[in-house]
């Protein structure tokens, strides 16, 4: 691996881990979240300072080029991603449909009471 590629993929890694604490640290994440990003914050910074272990397990494995299985990685991180982020809007929208039954039958209640007090 070229140097100035090397460093670049050091520091990008480490600023990458830097903002996922920052923003641990102000609640900007759920910890769920949280637990995932810093894994792979750290995943990506011990990638990018021992490049020959990734290679040694991308060959064993049976990867052409080392690139590939970096991909792979981040793909699968990502796919975790978007099934924590789906699990969590599934969770919202049933909460959603509750609130809306909750508010339905309140207003359905309200204009009974109304009727009753005319009566």
């Amino acid at each position: 691996m070229a140097p100035v590629l090397r460093v670049f993929l050091i520091v990008s890694s480490v600023l990458a881990l830097i903002l996922c604490i920052r923003k641990i640290r102000h609640s900007k994440f759920k910890n769920s979240n949280a637990l995932i990003w810093v894994c792979g914050s750290i995943l990506l910074v011990f990638m990018s300072i021992f490049p020959d272990i990734i290679v040694a397990i991308a060959s064993k494995i049976g990867f052409i080029s080392p690139v590939n299985f970096v991909f792979l990685i981040v793909i699968t991180f990502l796919l975790i991603q978007v099934m924590i982020d789906n699990m969590s809007i599934n969770e919202l929208n049933n909460k959603l449909k509750d609130l809306d039954h909750y508010i339905a039958l309140m207003e359905n209640k309200n204009k009974e009471d109304g009727k009753n007090e005319k009566d």
